[in-house]
């Protein structure tokens, strides 16, 4: 009887502060939601087009406009970056973004028409990995 109170009590810590962490983590993907995109900078690159959080944009040249090429497999290694479209931008204008519903029926945001995508190894803020890959992606520049 004292073990399974033991148990008990301390597998509800456990769950309590488990479930202090994911509100934590949920606050702060809040936060960075808050705004969509917004400009970064390399000094080799340029100025190019960011998530809230710093993760780079890429725009996939085989696109259309408002049309995105990406699909099954290609959309594993580089995902449809989506925002609200009440998302703050930083030093962007709203009326150059724009979002589309994918053949996969997913959302994505567009920016002057062309759809945005994460590259699936960019793990930090400020990483391009993606730039450039097979001539056909590249860093988005405002």
């Amino acid at each position: 009887m004292k073990n399974d109170l033991l148990v008990f009590l301390l597998l509800s810590v456990i769950c309590f502060f488990a479930a202090g962490l994911c509100l934590s983590a949920h606050a702060l993907a809040q936060a960075d939601a808050a705004v969509g995109v917004k400009i970064m900078e390399k000094e080799v690159l340029g100025k190019f087009l960011a998530d809230g959080r710093g993760i780079s944009l890429y725009s996939f040249s085989r696109d259309t406009e408002n049309t995105s090429s990406c699909i099954e497999g290609c959309a594993v290694n580089w995902p449809p970056f989506y925002a609200d479209p009440s998302a703050a931008l930083e030093g962007c204008e709203p009326v150059d973004f724009f979002s589309i519903t994918r053949s996969d029926g997913r959302q994505q945001t567009t920016y002057k028409g062309m759809p945005l995508y994460y590259f699936k190894d960019d793990k930090y803020p400020g990483d391009t990995f993606g730039h450039g890959i097979g001539g056909v992606w590249f860093l988005v520049t405002p």
